[in-house]
């Protein structure tokens, strides 16, 4: 895990030598960019903000648990509370490689589960002495930015000031989807269904339910955002704030949806909700392993150079089980391959994807039916109707805004061949004369520029040369320009 941890951070900071594009450079296809200050680490404070937040406000309402003799409501709090900050610590030592170092303090403070407090805090560190004094470049990040439709290849020079805060990211995007997956949604998921069961609002705890609502959503969104740059390393991706917007309403209103409709199945049939969890666990948990079987794969050796076959095993089911849990309440966004050095399947599966939503939409809808039939006398005063179609609908309204995503937001929209209107007018005129199937062989005309659904098929260099006739800009990126083409998406 380790191992792909670098590999990502190789991807934002590429070990290039400068010489070796130096002739690109003067002939103006790379453009060298020189970065004076590195980008300010807010990922990394919000990240130690809300784990600290969701910390102390989970022992405080477990004190108040225990002292109205809670017993129940206390211990899953604490396990909820202590089970994401142990994993947390873990992680970080293992990202950063602490053991092998002489850092008596920074161990001290994870054993503490002051971990996130004190690498925040080294963070800032670096950050603020950034700029002060002029530091020669230690690498060369080379990627390709998108500008109105254009392809510029750029040289980043990177600094070691920039380099150590691109590696607290990478390990706090980590913790984040921890933290969110492990422990704020279980965590919610208990406090919902206390509140209903107690029939009152306990302030500490609405303000904990907060807290773990908006840590979820801040860990989905760091999936779908590690799902693009994993899918899109040679491209410098930048969202627009518009993109993040509407990423939240898309995560948001999924795991509100989600979650809620889980509580009111519990709070009516509470030990069918245990096989119905359990179910979706061990489906998504065995799911991976069940397709690396079936393409008779071997385990990846670059985990860890210094684990066993062993270890190797038990990280990867660590991995898978982080996996699983995001899927039990959202789409995780990537698909896991076993077998592959870097553990992500870097094809984007619509079929998947689709399966996905139209299977926990139907889930959903038997859950808050069968609710409806059982429900308890506590909600004699809800419109029980009115409840079952707004869940429905909102979660209509996640896959809404899912689609006007991909349609408007997405940040590497231009690269797909279809869009979403494409798409949906091809199964809709499935039946049709079929005239689309002549545009194979024939380059795309009319196809729009908004975002899109699925990448062009990769052809060899030599079909590209062939056609260069009707494309004359392609050449200008020559080979660099087809290395995009590895990340490519299943045709529609």
């Amino acid at each position: 895990m380790c191992e792909v941890v670098m590999e990502e951070q190789e991807r934002e900071i590429s070990d290039i030598d400068p010489q070796e594009y130096s002739s690109v450079a003067e002939n103006g296809v790379m453009l060298v960019v020189n970065h004076s200050r590195a980008p300010a680490p807010f990922s990394v404070v919000l990240a130690t903000v809300l784990y600290c937040a969701e910390f102390v406000t989970a022992a405080v309402l477990s004190s108040m648990y225990h002292k109205t003799d809670d017993v129940i409501w206390m211990a899953f709090t604490i396990v909820f509370m202590l089970l994401p900050a142990v994993l947390i610590q873990l992680a970080l030592t293992f990202i950063h490689r602490d053991l092998g170092r002489d850092r008596p303090l920074v161990l001290f403070l994870h054993l503490l589960l002051l971990g996130p407090v004190i690498r925040c805090f080294d963070a800032l560190v670096v950050y603020f002495k950034a700029g002060k004094k002029e530091e020669p470049y230690v690498t060369i990040s080379r990627k390709i930015s998108l500008k109105k439709g254009q392809k510029t290849p750029m040289e980043l020079e990177i600094g070691q000031s920039e380099r150590n805060l691109a590696t607290h990211r990478n390990a706090f995007k980590r913790t984040a989807v921890i933290q969110a997956f492990l422990g704020s949604t279980p965590q919610l998921t208990l406090q919902l269904y206390a509140t209903i069961q107690e029939k009152y609002f306990l302030p500490v705890r609405l303000a904990l339910m907060v807290i773990t609502l908006i840590s979820i959503i801040y860990g989905a969104l760091v999936c779908s955002v590690l799902a693009i740059q994993i899918r899109y390393d040679d491209y410098k991706v930048r969202l627009r704030p518009l993109a993040y917007l509407c990423m939240i309403m898309w995560r948001g209103l999924e795991i509100a949806t989600r979650i809620t409709a889980l509580v009111l199945f519990s709070t009516a049939l509470t030990h069918w909700v245990i096989l119905v969890g359990m179910a979706n666990l061990l489906f998504f948990f065995f799911l991976p392993w069940a397709e690396f079987w079936a393409k008779k794969g071997s385990l990846t050796e670059n985990v860890e150079k210094n684990f066993s076959k062993l270890g190797t095993t038990v990280v990867l089911c660590m991995f898978t089980l982080l996996y699983a849990c995001i899927n039990v309440f959202c789409w995780s966004a990537v698909q896991l391959d076993l077998s592959h050095r870097e553990l992500i399947e870097r094809k984007q599966r619509w079929d998947h994807l689709a399966i996905y939503y139209c299977g926990r939409f139907v889930e959903n809808f038997l859950l808050i039916t069968l609710w409806y039939f059982f429900k308890s006398d506590f909600y004699e005063y809800v419109c029980a109707p009115l409840l079952c179609v707004q869940l429905l609908v909102c979660y209509s309204l996640a896959v809404l805004f899912m689609l006007l995503f991909y349609q408007f937001c997405h940040p590497c929209r231009r690269l797909f061949k279809y869009n979403v209107h494409d798409c949906l007018h091809c199964v809709c005129c499935r039946k049709g004369t079929g005239g689309g199937r002549g545009r194979q062989g024939r380059p795309p005309t009319s196809y729009s520029t908004a975002a899109t659904m699925v990448l062009a098929p990769e052809e060899p260099l030599e079909l590209l040369d062939s056609q260069n006739s009707h494309y004359p800009n392609s050449s200008q990126l020559g080979e660099r320009e087809t290395a995009i083409v590895d990340d490519i998406m299943e045709a529609a």
